[in-house]
């Protein structure tokens, strides 16, 4: 069967059927997504985290439509019901709806019409209808007459019951009517009676029809989440006299008695079973690809946040902004340890601005302070305001931090493990300013949901939410990389390979013995065996090691090559790092083998030239326009500069300081067609936009950038 399945998949996936079966040998023996897609190029043809993790999921789906497929083997065998034609049908069905078809007819039921007319023995009629050569449905209807049948009209009841469910249950039409409904399909959507006003926000769905196919995830997950509110009925159908059409071409033969039998036995098939089926099914179907949309939205919009652009190793002045309980100030060094804490009040009602004034004066200077962190929550601005009407000796440099999520972080049993003697203000503080230093290391502390840039992220499956999240979380990890000897428990455990488990032994093992001198010494940590070594070790950087490769994306396995590319040009490693005519010397086609290619040099020769080096880019400054602080303050052509929040299928929200975001439209992203937003902002990108409308009672501002200058 496996071999079955790898053929299944390269079809699916375009690929090649080596890559697929040396992708998924490595996987089942434990490799990482990050580790394959990294360190096993020559194995999987250069296969990116996308396409194997694409492979992965397909592989699931099989073994999962495989049991499947076991379970009805057995419950039709155990009906004494399996021939031989039927288990070959089943054996060669490739998809969970064909083995449901074939499954129809055997699933075990609740008593129905059809079951109780078989009952009654009027199969032998329904079948005779079938034939549809008969008018004088008097005579042959009169043997099937007795106590539980007493009429004609009741026999020939329970024979149209019967050849209704076999009209549900046979497959052509099923595939026919389910054709139609992914042609034709239009969603309806109508608000409950005497609900309307509770459920005003869905007044755009009130009266709404739509085709199906055409319908964008977010409006379809608007309308679901308005009939699970039960604000909204929801009806999805093609046109109902082309579906009956269709079904009387396929089953009625003729213009006798019979064949009229048979024609109202296919409508009320079609009514009473088909159609509610097919439109389960449909609803279900459309559902899943609207949740696979939100939750590939909310990955690329949690991936573009982990991977922000970092300020690095700098002290921080980090304040939680508040108006009557004050300002949260904490101090941290350059590792992120926080080293003083106090609360100033520069606001109403206690305004005690000189005061606030002076203490910050001191700590910048006691603490060495380079850069200040503000929350921008509740009094952000009117703090940042304060600040920048300050004067500092040093260069230093104000940052408005998004502080999503660090109210759940700082309540977290995380945040108490780290900080058990302080309070929750206190230690969103550290978070905000520690967020300001290195997103990616802070973030990974927070359930991404929290993290607020999600799209009907409560909508979808949570199962599924939460893989893809972790996914991304891994990938972003992985793909910076993570210095050993400085990493939270919580940052180490998304290293290839580690786990909860043993990111705690590195981390109980780093305080008892020292910093790591190097990546050999992490096999003394307990429970880091070979196969676990092999997959983190990559990505695990040791800065000032003795071997300056621990402190790149150079796999411990690939060290000889590297040093014997030195070797050959008399060189060491660290004159390769330093020399870059030295470098171009090196002819990687001399050092490939049978397991090491051309990808895996290219790689080697590519660290050798910037070792360990970020990808993401160095954190700047932002300021918000001085004159706007409100919704209030807001007039229709003002142009402000804001950061893009959010980005949804349908636009992007933009902050510009007014403690509500607002909303560009798809169409009101550039002066050119525009199918996603993507293709146009980033999340945390600068952007300047036009006030287009600002709607106060619904809490609604919309703005446009056609006009708007775009930064990078």
């Amino acid at each position: 069967m496996e071999k079955q399945i790898i053929a299944i998949i390269c079809k699916e996936l375009n690929l090649r059927e080596q890559q697929v079966h040396n992708t998924l040998h490595l996987l089942l023996d434990g490799a990482t997504i990050p580790f394959i897609s990294r360190y096993r190029k020559e194995a999987t043809g250069s296969l990116d985290e996308v396409q194997i993790a694409a492979i992965k999921e397909r592989y699931e789906k099989r073994l999962e439509t495989d049991k499947r497929r076991d379970a009805i083997l057995r419950s039709i065998d155990e009906q004494g019901k399996l021939t031989g034609t039927l288990k070959q049908q089943l054996e060669a069905a490739e998809s969970l709806t064909e083995l449901e078809d074939l499954y129809l007819p055997f699933k075990p039921k609740r008593k129905t019409r059809a079951s109780i007319a078989r009952a009654r023995g009027l199969e032998p009629l329904a079948a005779r209808l079938m034939m549809q050569m008969d008018n004088d449905l008097e005579t042959i209807g009169q043997k099937y007459l007795n106590d539980d049948t007493p009429t004609l009209a009741d026999a020939l009841q329970g024979a149209r019951d019967i050849i209704a469910e076999q009209v549900n249950e046979d497959i052509k039409a099923r595939n026919t009517i389910r054709r139609l409904f992914a042609r034709e399909a239009v969603i309806y959507s109508a608000s409950v009676k005497k609900k309307e006003q509770e459920g005003e926000k869905y007044r755009d769905y009130f009266d709404f029809s739509e085709p199906l196919r055409r319908c964008p995830s977010h409006r379809l997950m608007a309308m679901l989440r308005g009939k699970e509110e039960t604000f909204l009925h929801i009806r999805i159908e093609p046109d109902e006299s082309l579906a009956l059409e269709t079904l009387e071409r396929m089953f009625v033969k003729g213009s006798t008695a019979a064949a009229g039998q048979v024609a109202a036995a296919v409508r009320d098939g079609y009514k009473r079973l088909l159609r509610s089926s097919i439109e389960t099914e449909a609803e279900t179907a459309a559902r899943e690809k609207a949740e696979d949309e939100s939750i590939r939205v909310f990955a690329d919009n949690l991936r573009q946040l982990l991977l922000a652009s970092p300020l690095g190793q700098k002290h921080i002045l980090a304040i939680d902004p508040g108006f009557r309980t004050g300002c949260k100030v904490v101090c941290l060094d350059a590792q992120g340890n926080l080293k003083h804490n106090e609360t100033i009040y520069p606001h109403a009602p206690q305004n005690e601005v000189a005061k606030a004034r002076h203490k910050l004066s001191s700590l910048i200077d006691a603490y060495k302070i380079d850069a200040i962190a503000i929350g921008n929550g509740t009094a952000g601005r009117e703090t940042e305001r304060f600040i920048q009407g300050m004067t500092f000796g040093a260069n230093i440099q104000v940052f408005i931090v998004n502080e999503s999520g660090a109210s759940i972080y700082s309540a977290s049993a995380v945040a108490r493990e780290e900080f058990p003697e302080y309070d929750v203000t206190v230690r969103g503080a550290v978070s905000i300013g520690r967020r300001l230093m290195d997103p990616l290391a802070e973030l990974v502390k927070i359930d991404p949901k929290s993290i607020g840039v999600g799209q009907y992220q409560h909508d979808v499956n949570q199962t599924k939410l939460k893989k893809s999240l972790d996914t991304v979380v891994e990938s972003c990890v992985n793909r910076v990389g993570v210095n050993v000897n400085t990493a939270s428990k919580h940052l180490l455990t998304y290293v290839s390979g580690l786990g909860p488990q043993l990111a705690q032994n590195i981390v109980d093992y780093r305080r008892e013995n020292g910093a790591f001198p190097s990546r050999e010494a992490l096999k003394k940590v307990p429970r880091m065996g070979a196969k676990t070594f092999e997959q983190c070790a990559g990505f695990l950087r040791i800065p000032d090691a003795e071997n300056p490769l621990d402190n790149s994306a150079v796999h411990p396995e690939s060290y000889p090559l590297a040093e014997q590319m030195a070797a050959d040009l008399h060189a060491t490693v660290n004159d390769l790092l330093k020399s870059e005519p030295l470098r171009k010397q090196i002819q990687p086609g001399k050092y490939v083998t049978g397991t090491v290619g051309l990808p895996t040099l290219n790689d080697i020769l590519h660290e050798l030239a910037k070792p360990g080096l970020d990808p993401r880019t160095q954190a700047k400054a932002f300021e918000f326009a001085s004159d706007v602080h409100r919704p209030e303050d807001l007039k229709p052509g003002m142009i402000l500069p804001g950061i893009v929040t959010n980005i949804t299928n349908f636009g992007c929200f933009v902050d510009v300081g007014v403690k509500q975001d607002g909303l560009v439209h798809l169409s009101q992203l550039a002066d050119r067609y525009v199918s996603h937003p993507s293709e146009v902002v980033k999340l945390n990108q600068p952007v300047q936009v036009t006030v287009l409308d600002v709607d106060l009672s619904r809490n609604r501002i919309s703005f446009g950038m056609k006009q708007g200058k775009i930064e990078n």
